[in-house]
Formats: structure tokens, C-alpha cells, sequence
């Protein structure tokens, strides 16, 4: 056999020559491994100067070559070297102008029999060039199907450096490129205008979604996509308890808001206040455009007309920023009386801010609200302090959840964590009704008596301070009644109640 000589002519160059050789040898012997092979590696020699002159026609010719061979399962090599090539290549189709997805097809269609080693590098690497393009490759479910997930490499499932930067890893790229491609759905016009989903592939999708999420919980997308999917099934349960995870990570993004509206598409006042955070976010306004007019819409059904004009104007000057058209529903509106009539407000941060927090308390509603008791506060620094109970007691910051807050009030709030030296951060917070029963609180009656000359007083065991005595004109032996608070005496080290409002 003319193995030797076919590889030296190869690796001089002598392509031509070394083809007419490996093509005698395989004539004469056309079942035998050792002449395929040779030849399948001439194959390969005009396959990479093909790729490096960008020779489509001598790519496939050659890519075909390799294919008709028949070669058994076990000769992976050639196929994964020729990894390599056929990435390479698609890389270069993926950032020519315009993309020529048919050649791209071509390829695919053609590499399917091919014996790669799964899972390897060289195979990722041919997921990765092919993944490049994915978002105007109608195949791509197709290819992603049969290139199989399952085969991801345990690299595959770390985040990557480029450029100095950490970029997602290839494994939650695919998972998120899959569930786009699902929710954009198959065309069913020859203008891809009007689309449809395929339910059945987004619940044996699911599962696998599901898998990562748990696997991978650093992974901040997957969760967002499994929300999506499971909105476009129509399926609302467990929606909220799926997306809130992702939603706590994400909450200073407008989008996150976006969809927690869609999530609760049916209940237009934690819509409205969705709306409301999501505006309220620091944004690039070409992004809130769609988001702004779908506000505007609600708006309008509340007969807010003033806000309303406010939002819509807002679109219409980025969209005549980006010469982009305005969509039809926002020219019907320019044309109605309310619209010429109402008020353009320049914006609507009061509304927002007035309305938000009904949206940030879905963020918590794992954790359980505690009602609480307000024990001191001081103004300046927004600073609290509160009482539950005999064993929950402690501070925190109420700046940007309670207004005025005054000793006595009673809130039911959420809390971060279980404190750090009494030090608590607050989630949400939220007056409770004057009906509320708190263990912190409780009503007294009684004769006063006062020590002298401190001038504090006591009705039965209720602590009265001095500034309540004197402020009251209170005088020893008169009948008082009023509101107590569960109170620690540091210096006598216990419990006990004093008076905050005499009535």
C-alpha cells in the first residue's frame, strides 16, 4: 500500500497527486479501512484549503467526500479534526453580510452522519460556531436536537474569558438559546407574520430546563426563560414561585418587572404597579418603548389621561429620535379628543413612586410578614426601633419604606435576615389597621401613682415617663387610661411595659 507516499505528497502540498493515488489504491480495494483512510485524510487536506480560501462549492464537494466514504463509527478521528474545519468555516459564513443560511443548512445536512466523539472539545466546537448565528437560523431547533444537549462537556458549564471578560458559559447559552427558538415558534405563512408554538416540544423542553435550574442555580437566566415557556403554554401554575428566585437577582432590571406584569396579566392593580417599578428603574429610554405604550394603554382604562399623554410622548420622541414609525395604536390615540385635551406632565415619577411598593412585596411573598410594634425613631438618620415579642426586638433603616413613622405604629414587615446585633434590613413594610392585636401593645386603665420627686409615675405595672406626666397635666391618684409598649430596662435587665399615649 502507497500509504506513505500518499502522505508525503500530502503534507507537500502535491494535493492533485496525492488524490490520484489514494483514488487508485481505493478502486482497487474500495472495502478496505486502510484505503479509505488514506484517501479520507486527502479529503481533509482539500477540506482546510478550502475553509482558508472560503471555497463553499470545494467545502461541501469535500465534506460529501468524507461522508460517502461509509466509514465506521469507530474512525472518529477524522471526523473530529475535521471539527475544526467545518466550525471554522461556519464561523465565517456567521460573519459574512448577508448570512447565507442556506449554506449553512447545506453543511448541516451533510455533517449529521458524521462520527464525532461526543462529548469532546472538537464537538462543542462545532455546537459554538453554529450556535453563533442561531437567532435568524430557522434549523437551529433542528441542529440543536441532534447535536443533543446531553453531550455538553463539563467546561461547557463554566463561565468563559474573552477579552478580559467573563462571558456565560456555552451550556447556559444553549439552554437560552432553545427556549428562544421555542418561544419564537414556526412560521406558518411564507412571510413568517403569523407563528405558532410547539406546545409539546416546550414540555419535554421543560424538564431539562428544570434539571439546569436546580444543577446550576448561579445561572440567572434559565429560570427567566422557564417562566416564559411556561406563560406560553397557558400553564400559570407555579409560575411566580419559578421566576421570583430570578426576579430577586434581576430586580433593579426594567424587563424583570415586565414580565412579573405578564405574569399577572389578569390582576391590573399589581400590573399597574409592575409598570410603575419598572419605569421607576434607571433605563436607556430606546429600551422602555414597547413597555411605556403597554403602560399608556392601562392608563387610558383607568382614564388617566394626563399620565397617560405623558407616557405616549415619551415614545414618540425616541421613536422620531430613531426614525423609527409609530406603531398604529399610538396614531389612533394622537387623533382622540382626550389625547388633544389632556395634559403632558414632562413625567410620572409621583405616580410611579406612589405605586410600586404593591410590586416589590410579590419579590418577598416567600418570606412571612411579622407585625411589629415602632418603640422610638429617630428622624434624622431614619432610624427605628421596633418590638415583636419578648425575643424579637432590635433597629433598622426605614428610608424608602416607612413615611412618618410614630412610637406605637404597628407594621407588619418582612425581614432580610435574622439581624446582626439587633441591626435588621427590611424588605417591605406596610401599616397595619388599628384593629390589629399586637403582643407589643396593649391598652391600660387605672389609678396613677406618682414617685416624687423624680416625678414618674406607675398605673399598676405601666411605666409612666415624666414628659407624659407633665405633658398630660396628670396628677397621683387620677384615673388614666391609655396605650403601652412592650419595653427591655437594660439596667434592670427585663421586661416590662411603659405608657406612649394616654387617651
Amino acid at each position: 500500500m502507497p500509504a506513505k507516499e500518499i502522505k508525503e505528497l500530502r503534507e507537500a502540498g502535491k494535493l492533485d497527486e496525492a488524490l490520484a493515488m489514494a483514488q487508485e489504491e481505493l478502486n482497487a480495494q474500495p472495502t478496505n479501512i486502510w484505503t479509505k483512510r488514506n484517501i479520507s485524510w486527502v479529503y481533509y487536506a482539500f477540506l482546510k484549503k478550502y475553509v482558508l480560501e472560503s471555497n463553499f462549492e470545494g467545502v461541501i464537494e469535500n465534506l460529501m467526500k468524507i461522508k460517502n466514504l461509509n466509514l465506521p463509527r469507530e474512525e472518529v478521528m477524522i471526523f473530529d479534526t475535521s471539527a475544526y474545519q467545518i466550525g471554522s468555516f461556519i464561523f465565517k459564513l456567521q460573519n459574512s453580510e448577508p448570512i447565507d443560511y442556506s449554506k449553512i443548512d447545506q453543511i448541516f445536512a451533510t455533517i449529521k452522519e458524521f462520527h464525532f466523539t461526543k462529548p469532546s472539545e472538537a464537538y462543542s466546537f462545532i455546537y459554538k460556531a453554529f450556535h453563533k448565528g442561531y437567532q435568524n437560523w430557522s434549523g437551529y431547533l433542528t441542529f440543536a436536537d441532534w447535536w443533543d444537549f446531553e453531550y455538553l462537556r463539563s467546561e461547557d458549564y463554566l463561565k468563559e474569558v474573552f477579552k478580559d471578560k467573563k462571558i456565560m458559559s456555552v451550556a447556559e447559552q444553549a439552554y437560552i438559546a432553545y427556549s428562544k427558538k421555542l418561544l419564537e415558534g414556526n412560521a406558518i405563512d411564507p412571510f413568517g407574520q403569523q407563528r405558532v408554538i410547539d406546545k409539546e416540544k416546550i414540555q419535554s423542553f421543560l424538564p431539562k430546563l428544570d434539571a439546569i435550574i436546580e444543577k446550576y442555580s448561579e445561572y440567572q437566566y434559565p429560570p427567566y426563560f422557564k417562566v416564559k415557556l411556561l406563560l406560553a403554554l397557558g400553564s400559570k401554575e407555579n409560575v411566580l414561585s419559578a421566576f421570583l428566585p430570578f426576579a430577586k437577582q434581576k430586580r433593579n432590571d426594567f424587563w424583570v418587572w415586565e414580565l412579573m406584569a405578564e405574569i399577572f396579566a389578569d390582576d391590573k392593580e399589581i400590573q399597574f404597579a409592575c409598570y410603575c417599578k419598572a419605569l421607576s428603574l434607571k433605563t436607556p429610554e430606546d429600551f422602555l418603548i414597547k413597555l411605556r405604550q403597554s403602560f399608556a394603554a392601562l392608563l387610558i382604562e383607568k382614564q388617566l389621561f394626563d399620565e397617560a399623554k405623558t407616557e405616549i410622548q415619551k415614545v414618540i420622541t425616541i421613536r422620531n429620535k430613531q426614525e423609527w414609525r409609530l406603531p398604529n395604536q399610538i396614531t389612533q390615540w394622537l387623533e382622540q379628543e382626550w389625547y388633544k385635551t389632556a395634559i403632558d406632565n414632562k413625567n410620572n415619577k409621583s405616580l410611579y413612586s406612589n405605586n410600586l411598593k404593591k410590586a416589590e412585596e410579590i419579590l418577598f411573598q416567600d418570606k412571612p410578614e411579622e407585625l411589629i410594634a415602632i418603640e422610638f425613631v429617630n428622624h434624622n438618620k431614619n432610624m427605628l426601633n421596633f418590638v415583636k415579642n419578648k425575643t424579637k426586638f432590635g433597629f433598622f433603616n426605614y428610608s424608602g419604606h416607612i413615611e412618618k413613622p410614630n412610637i406605637g405604629d404597628l407594621f407588619f414587615v418582612r425581614f432580610n435576615d435574622d439581624g446582626d446585633n439587633g441591626f435588621y434590613k427590611i424588605l417591605t413594610a406596610k401599616k397595619a389597621g388599628s384593629h390589629i392585636k399586637s403582643e407589643a401593645i396593649r391598652h391600660f386603665e387605672g389609678n396613677l401613682k406618682v414617685v416624687s420627686p423624680q416625678n414618674f409615675g406607675f398605673v399598676e405595672i405601666i411605666f409612666i415617663e415624666p414628659k407624659i406626666i407633665e405633658g398630660s397635666n396628670l396628677i397621683d391618684g387620677q384615673t388614666v387610661n391609655g396605650k403601652a409598649i412592650l419595653s427591655f430596662n437594660k439596667k434592670k435587665d427585663e421586661w416590662g411595659w411603659k405608657a406612649i399615649e394616654i387617651e
